[in-house]
């Protein structure tokens, strides 16, 4: 991905008005499967989505910052690209400068976009979400 300021977090709260253009990139074969990797939008924007090892709920990177996630999936996308009314800036996500190129993948439930790292292999347990897996 190229060097610039990123909205790090589920890209459902700040694209929803590309969110069917998104779905249609990351949809795989199997509606309840998602593909991981780097795409393009049909408007030429650029992002990243990696599916989460146990779908939504609240994950942490490795430096403590919190992740809310209602789509399964966690991304990034440049911050010119958001919703002017999305959620950007309001903690469900974070807004992170990579002032290089940066790679991102995911390997056994820990996402990596540039030198953050996000585990999704364990949820922290959100009280207010009665569909929580607990």
């Amino acid at each position: 991905m190229k060097a610039g300021v990123y909205y790090v977090g589920d890209l459902c709260y700040v694209l929803g008005s590309r969110w069917a253009d998104v779905c249609k990139h990351i949809a795989s074969g199997d509606s309840s499967m998602v593909g991981d990797g780097e795409f393009t939008l049909d408007d030429g924007i650029q992002f990243a989505s990696f599916g989460t090892e146990y779908g939504d709920g609240l994950y942490f990177d490795k430096l403590g910052r919190s992740y809310s996630v209602d789509s399964g999936t966690i991304g990034c996308v440049q911050v010119g690209a958001c919703d002017s009314n999305g959620d950007l800036g309001k903690g469900l996500g974070n807004i992170i400068l990579f002032p290089e190129e940066f790679t991102c993948s995911v390997d056994n439930g820990t996402i990596q976009i540039g030198d953050v790292l996000i585990e999704t292999g364990s949820v922290s347990q959100d009280p207010e979400n009665e569909d929580s897996e607990w």
